[in-house]
């Protein structure tokens, strides 16, 4: 395999992770299996990660970045709050897609492992994704879009249930998910509980 350099074999390494979760369990997540995926020597992959737990850090960086990111961009946008929620939700249906298995890796990892940093990030993307979610839904309320006597946080805590049910999609699709489908189930539904 010719040599690239080390932010495409880390990408590379990172996606690799995530498909072999996604599609052989967190079980089979092992160096070996790795190197094997991606054609390179074990000694290769600690090249560019000096240990497994270093590239399961990198994916959370990356969600925080590219994912929270993005989710900060829409919720404070200036469109209509509707406009917001519908692009959140379906950025976020988008990216677990495109990014299969990061739900199964980010919860898996910070339980079975009882680790600390892993834990606190976690409790970041978690915190970061109800905290933007609630600043639309209160938006909404303001402009009098909304019901005022909806409790914010337990819609925002329904939305977290999101990853959750798109994983078993996923899984149980067997590849014939169609996320525009889902997103669109999921606005009606919480719209339903938002709406007057």
């Amino acid at each position: 395999m010719e040599k690239q350099p080390t932010e495409i074999r880390q990408e590379q390494i990172k996606q690799a992770v995530l498909n072999i979760i996604y599609s052989e369990g967190l079980k089979n997540l092992s160096t070996r299996n790795l190197a094997k995926h991606i054609g390179l020597s074990e000694g290769a992959i600690f090249r560019h990660f000096p240990t497994k737990q270093d590239i399961i850090l990198s994916i959370i960086k990356d969600v925080q970045h590219e994912f929270i990111g993005s989710l900060r961009t829409i919720a404070n946008s200036g469109e209509e709050p509707q406009e917001r929620l519908q692009k959140f939700l379906c950025q976020t249906i988008d990216y677990l897609t495109r990014n299969k298995g990061i739900t199964m890796l980010m919860f898996s990892e910070a339980s079975h492992n009882n680790d600390a940093s892993l834990k606190k990030s976690l409790q970041h993307i978690f915190n970061s994704q109800k905290k933007l979610l609630s600043k639309i839904i209160l938006d909404g309320i303001a402009d009098d879009t909304w019901d005022e006597s909806i409790p914010v946080d337990n819609v925002a805590t329904l939305y977290m249930g999101i990853p959750i049910s798109l994983n078993i999609e996923l899984i149980l699709s067997g590849g014939e998910f169609h996320a525009d489908n889902f997103c669109h189930q999921m606005l009606l539904l919480i719209l339903k509980i938002l709406n007057k």
